[in-house]
């Protein structure tokens, strides 16, 4: 073996952890929300969260991927941490899938048209080739993404074939074979295989690096059980690495993954010794097969998920133990970074996290409104709390937005991105318009001024016209109900030909020198406020609109001939007689606004 064939190993190396990268991405774009929705099921029952855990981790294709994600959920404040433990140890038991997909370079040399058409050399290059017609060819993301997840198996397996073909002259090199008879000591082949896990932090790729090594040279059992308990131990560095610079609790989530496989492995390998020792086991010094190191790997798995999933409280207490609670711990971050490992999930949780910044809008403008008419300075105080939480939200959401937007992400996910940018912002701005109305309601309470009884009731038009848009909208935005958004715009048409009629009784009455030119200012501030609300609940029903209609220009729905739409004028006529105020609405005994 020359300098030439570590290329060719390197190289091989380097196809076999593009391709793993590539499947687990189309298959995560394919999955969707199915991802989503199967995380959001995670719950407190131990069972039901292993085979959730278990089935997620087939998807990645990577057990230290859900540890790092679960990181980032705990330290986001999304997950509790006694919710990972069994999640973790499903993922344990998902990771083995990939190994049985290597395990299909073992079949070579076979005549059998049936068996041969299952070597990997023969039906990779086939499955390329569909990859390629079905990524460029097809116009559907669904089916791009699945000629995604096919060429990114046919380079795995070529990746695979490459590191076993450059292995092939070890099989004749003496130094080779001394080397292979030290491994014959348990300890160094535990040793080599956590070592080179850690480097690749990946145990499928170690796997895989030992599967291939099985087809070019000769590995007994003896051999290859150490390596793989050794790869287990491995996978644990990037969970600790994610560990870096999070709160406690997210800690104890790499505590849990570090503890589980620990234990495990004090077991199994001890046991492994002894029977080891025994030497009259003809069984271990037989050579092991690609199948074989899937099968053992899949074996010991299983059996440590079954060995320790009854005890996920005490792995749990053991974590909160070895990891106890700091005062100086950081708090919950908003969205972690580490979410970005599962773009579609991060979407969906950037997503939930925009709707709690909605929620305190709503509170800011419901109180801010309530204020004009009853101050109470908790309240107000609240609001000013929530609009420091909303701006924090926005910077938070935007950043975390553009990290996300620069992944490789399926049609809809960048869609949904490019809505939520949109709804961020009309949100801010709605805070901000709740933050001067409140200033407004401060302003009255301080000078002790009050609305004419006229004005008062054109106010509670508005108010009660702007609470039921900015609901409309809310809810069309939280449930994507398109036809519900639809209705939003017809009401701020009402609302925009409400102020402004309302604006002429206010500029009449500031003539007939029925109103102070401070109330006047003051009541144009509020006026303009709960218009600019109005609006921003239109933009936010079109962007819901938009994510289910991509072709749908803004400026040009707006700008329609609304005339010509009949649900537009029937919704138009129906909150138009809800919502109104007289042309003619002052009177003599009119003193302020």
């Amino acid at each position: 073996m020359d300098i030439f064939s570590i290329f060719t190993l390197l190289g091989g190396l380097a196809f076999f952890l593009y391709g793993i990268s590539i499947m687990s991405s189309g298959l995560e774009k394919v999955a969707g929300g199915r991802l989503e929705h199967l995380l959001k099921k995670m719950t407190s029952n131990p069972v039901k969260s292993f085979l959730l855990g278990a089935g997620i981790t087939a998807i990645i294709q990577s057990s230290s991927a859900v540890t790092v994600m679960l990181v980032g959920l705990v330290n986001s404040g999304i997950m509790a941490l006694s919710r990972t433990v069994s999640i973790i140890i499903g993922a344990n038991v998902g990771t083995t899938i990939t190994a049985w997909i290597l395990s299909l370079t073992g079949i070579q040399g076979t005549t059998g048209l049936v068996l041969k058409f299952f070597n990997p050399e023969s039906f990779s290059p086939i499955l390329a080739l569909i990859g390629v017609i079905m990524i460029m060819a097809s116009k559907s993301n669904k089916q791009k993404n699945i000629g995604t997840i096919f060429m990114g198996f046919a380079i795995l397996m070529f990746g695979m074939i490459v590191m076993a073909d450059s292995m092939a002259p070890l099989a004749d090199m003496p130094e080779f074979g001394r080397a292979m008879l030290a491994f014959h000591n348990p300890f160094l082949g535990f040793l080599v295989g956590m070592g080179v896990t850690m480097l690749v932090q990946s145990s499928s790729a170690s796997i895989g690096i030992l599967q291939a090594l099985t087809l070019a040279s000769s590995v007994s059992w003896s051999v290859a059980i150490p390596i793989i308990l050794g790869q287990n131990l491995g996978a644990c560095i990037a969970p600790m690495f994610a560990s870096i610079g999070v709160g406690t609790n997210a800690k104890r989530v790499s505590g849990v993954y570090v503890i589980y496989n620990v234990i495990s492995v004090g077991v199994f390998f001890p046991l492994f010794i002894a029977i080891n020792s025994l030497g009259n086991i003809a069984f271990l010094h037989t050579n092991i097969s690609p199948f074989g190191v899937a099968l053992f790997h899949t074996v010991y798995n299983i059996c440590t998920a079954f060995m320790l999933l009854p005890f996920a409280k005490v792995i749990e207490k053991i974590a909160i133990k070895c990891i106890p609670e700091k005062k100086e711990s950081r708090k919950n971050v908003l969205l972690d970074d580490r979410l970005l490992l599962a773009p579609t999930f991060a979407v969906s949780e950037a997503y939930r996290q925009t709707v709690k910044m909605a929620e305190l809008v709503e509170y800011n403008f419901v109180f801010a409104s309530k204020l004009l008419k009853s101050f109470h300075q908790k309240k107000a105080d609240q609001i000013r709390e929530n609009e420091i939480k909303i701006d924090t939200y926005e910077d938070k959401l935007d950043s975390f937005l553009l990290k996300l937007s620069g992944k490789e992400l399926s049609e809809d996910d960048s869609n949904r991105i490019s809505q939520l940018l949109l709804i961020i912002g009309d949100y801010e701005r709605i805070g901000d318009h709740a933050t001067n109305i409140l200033k407004v309601a401060e302003k009255f309470k301080e000078d002790e001024k009050k609305l004419s009884p006229e004005a008062v009731e054109e106010l509670k038009v508005i108010v009660n016209a702007v609470s039921e848009i900015f609901t409309m909208s809310y809810e069309a935005y939280r449930t994507d109900n398109v036809q519900l958004a639809r209705e939003v715009e017809p009401l701020e048409a009402v609302i925009k030909k409400i102020v402004r009629r309302v604006k002429n009784h206010h500029i009449q009455r500031l003539k007939d020198g029925f109103c102070t030119a401070e109330l006047s200012f003051m009541f144009s501030d509020l006026l303009n406020d709960f218009r600019r609300i109005a609006a921003h609940c239109g933009n936010i029903a079109t962007s819901v609109i938009q994510l289910y209609d991509t072709t749908l220009d803004k400026h040009e729905y707006s700008h329609r001939n609304k005339d010509e739409d009949i649900e537009f004028v029937s919704k138009y006529k129906d909150y138009k007689s809800r919502y109104s105020v007289p042309k003619e609405n002052i009177t003599e005994n009119s003193l302020n606004v």
